[in-house]
């Protein structure tokens, strides 16, 4: 049986979090640093670079931030979908599912959008459109509402299940959430980094919805982040991040709703969660400004629209091997004609043939030299 106060939102304090500053200065102070040298360095390249580094940031985060939930998206879908509301050209990508459309449009309204206040209503609307058939899978939700039942997060199998978190009664959501939502919207002098961290943990504490509070969560950390890097172009992804090292998130999520209301080890694994973030977008860019130099190389080449198309399609980042049966699915042509094609960019030497052969012929990019 477990004691009374074993959750951190049952302590009589709640939610009067602290932490140590002097604990968190310097990682604060690295993270800052290295968000201003990111958003210099993005900055500093042209309108249809940065345009290009925001898209492949943001299918990052609807991906991964979905990956977390268990849920794998259609990674040619989701850039279709973002490429269209951002006003930027397809290059032939399939349109987007209504399933794919909810999620770019939570992530966006989050991240165009975050000079606006957060309400409940706002929050209800992204509920909507993560689940806009009213049902996860086969179950039935409470959509665009504060839950009204229980909510427990358990694993294991049925009859042995363990119980990893017990979150407040239903009957108190509307206080807290009001509670919460007056926090996140007032000033404060609280860095904006950390006030990401806090409200990601705060909320997803609170638990209000039947299903999709981590998804929330996170699209309301990237909602806080766009306010701490003061500007719309988003050139690191949390949520990537955060897959990466999603058993650790788990485990410190569930170790910190059990402990006090000292929050200084869930913060001190956000920055440096972010910071690891901030890292890996040098690779975003570096893939950016490697397909500008793959165009610049090759702008005098003679290519039909279809291998103009689906090149981009593979420097956007195709997974797995390219072999003539997969060119032509992708581009809707016979087996006789994507082998002309594939021919074609070998002689001009677009692709390369890897080294077997037969049946387990495939192809790679010919990537143009750094510098």
């Amino acid at each position: 049986m477990r004691r009374i106060n074993s959750y951190v939102h049952q302590l009589p304090a709640w939610p009067k979090f602290s932490w140590q500053p002097d604990v968190l200065e310097r990682l604060l102070g690295e993270v800052r640093y290295q968000q201003g040298r990111l958003l210099g360095r993005v900055e500093s390249l042209g309108v249809e670079l940065r345009s290009e580094a925001t898209l492949r940031t943001l299918t990052l985060d609807v991906l991964k931030s979905s990956e977390i939930e268990g849920e794998i998206l259609p990674p040619a879908s989701v850039r279709s979908s973002l490429a269209h509301w951002l006003g930027l050209e397809r290059g032939g990508l399939p349109a987007a599912d209504r399933r794919v459309e909810g999620v770019v449009a939570m992530l966006l309204d989050a991240t165009q959008q975050a000079d606006q206040p957060l309400t409940a209503q706002r929050l209800f609307d992204w509920h909507h459109a993560l689940f806009p058939t009213g049902y996860s899978g086969l179950y039935p939700l409470q959509v665009g509402a504060w839950r009204m039942g229980p909510m427990q997060v358990v694993s294991g199998p049925m009859g042995r299940e363990r119980v990893h978190y017990e979150a407040p009664a239903a009957e108190q959501l509307e206080e807290q959430m009001q509670e919460f939502l007056d926090w996140f919207n007032s000033p404060t002098e609280l860095d904006p980094v950390l006030k990401a961290g806090l409200a990601h943990f705060w909320f997803v504490t609170i638990h209000p919805f039947d299903d999709g509070n981590g998804r929330i969560a996170r699209a309301i950390a990237d909602l806080q982040l766009a306010r701490a890097d003061g500007s719309g172009q988003r050139c690191y992804s949390m949520s990537a991040q955060i897959q990466a090292e999603r058993q650790q998130y788990y485990d410190l999520l569930e170790t910190s709703q059990r402990g006090s209301l000292d929050v200084t080890a869930w913060l001190t694994w956000f920055l440096a969660c972010l910071g690891r973030a901030v890292t890996a977008a040098e690779q975003t860019l570096a893939q950016v400004l490697a397909k500008a130099r793959f165009w610049e190389l090759h702008r005098s080449t003679a290519l039909t629209e279809r291998q103009q198309r689906l090149l981009t399609r593979l420097l956007d980042g195709f997974e797995g091997k390219l072999t003539s049966s997969k060119w032509a699915r992708m581009a809707k042509c016979s087996q006789d004609t994507a082998g002309r094609d594939i021919a074609d960019l070998v002689a001009k030497g677009i692709l390369r043939q890897d080294s077997a052969g037969g049946r387990s012929t495939s192809y790679r990019l010919q990537w143009p030299s750094p510098g």
